[in-house]
């Protein structure tokens, strides 16, 4: 389902609107206020332009909407803030302007800093080389999945946002925490927390209180299992897909996994989208699988077979995966070949896959589907 509004729309609330006359999505008071706040910094952008300089605008600390560097929505899953972003991103007045999962955004931050000491040993700061290079190919960065739980991330960040800001970049940002919940039972978290107040001082917070768990009802209100696989099943999943990531558009990017990377085929909101084959043919373990359900809340698979007796090290790595996403609540939603009882009847290990079928039948049920992510990695683990 595309729900794109028109391109004619002017203003985050007008795009806004238009989807919901549509029928795309329900009017919601708190995501209309929302709307109206991100329309705030557009026009604070559109002011800044006709300036000589944006960075002299942008910079100044955060007494009002109009003077903040960016804002930071937060909320609880399924209310809205990626779509919201999304609307916003469209149409700010910035040409110089990127969207980024903040995890794939971090990734890339390590590999800048790792290919900068390799080119320059003697120099032992790189945070403002980085800075200039990312200021130079974008003036507003809009994060989502905003989250903290990796100690290498929480030691930068105080350095290169500040750096980031004092170079006039605007930020959006959505999570699912407050900035002080962020990294919250980390290690050494109180070197983390001039990062907190650096937020909480240059952008503007906004709690998105929408009342229904939009993402909760698109889960609910149709299957999550398609067989058998073929064109039909395909069909249904894209829309599936694209109703989950509320039209945002999906990319690829990767999971660092100590030395190797497990490739996401499409990724998008919290959502992840990979082949059977990719996942269970391929030379996969616990730790991939863990990695994939701490840092989605959602995963599709395509073209799950009915194995033969001679694929049981493709059915052990399946039995291993939904292990992995039935522990830390992921939802899953799949095209397979036959109904769960039906995937691997027969062959070494085909009493214990009758486990992995009792919990792929309840991760089909409303309960399930009800339940929130539970990480694979707590913060308080880290």
């Amino acid at each position: 389902m595309d729900v794109s509004p028109s391109t004619a729309a002017t203003s985050v609330v007008d795009r806004y609107q238009t989807l919901v006359s549509d029928g795309h999505i329900k009017a919601d008071a708190a995501q209309a206020h929302a709307a109206m706040q991100l329309d705030g910094l557009c026009q604070a952008l559109k002011q800044a332009k006709s300036k000589p300089l944006l960075r002299r605008f942008l910079r100044r600390s955060k007494p009002a909407t109009d003077r903040a560097s960016g804002i930071y929505i937060y909320g609880a899953v399924g209310r809205g803030k990626s779509m919201l972003m999304d609307l916003f991103f469209d149409i700010a007045p910035i040409a110089a302007k990127r969207r980024v999962h903040f995890h794939a955004f971090m990734q890339e931050t390590h590999q800048r800093i790792h290919a900068f000491r390799q080119a320059n040993a003697k120099i032992g700061d790189p945070m403002p080389h980085i800075a200039k290079q990312i200021a130079s190919e974008a003036q507003l960065l809009c994060f989502d999945e905003f989250q903290v739980k990796d100690i290498a991330d929480a030691s930068i960040l105080g350095r290169l946002f500040s750096l980031l800001l004092d170079r006039g970049i605007v930020m959006v940002a959505t999570s699912n925490r407050p900035p002080d919940d962020l990294y919250k039972g980390g290690l050494n978290r109180h070197r983390f927390e001039p990062f907190i107040d650096l937020l909480k001082a240059r952008l503007d917070l906004l709690e998105l209180q929408a009342a229904t768990d939009y993402r909760l009802a698109r889960l609910q209100a149709k299957p999550v299992w398609f067989s058998p696989c073929g064109p039909s099943a395909r069909r249904a999943l894209d829309e599936r897909f694209d109703a989950l990531t509320e039209g945002v558009q999906a990319a690829p990017m990767q999971l660092d996994l100590a030395g190797r990377t497990l490739a996401i085929a499409q990724a998008a909101g919290g959502v992840a989208r990979l082949s059977f084959d990719e996942l269970c043919v391929a030379a996969r373990g616990a730790a991939d699988y863990l990695a994939l359900a701490e840092h989605f809340h959602t995963v599709l698979i395509d073209n799950i077979p009915r194995l033969q007796k001679d694929k049981r090290n493709e059915a052990v790595r399946f039995v291993t995966l939904i292990d992995a996403l039935y522990e830390a609540k992921v939802k899953l939603l799949v095209t397979a070949d036959g109904a769960p009882q039906d995937l691997y009847p027969s062959g070494d290990g085909a009493f214990e896959f009758e486990r992995t079928v009792s919990r792929l039948m309840e991760m089909q049920s409303q309960e399930y589907l009800a339940l929130a992510h539970a990480n694979a990695v707590s913060d308080s683990a880290l």
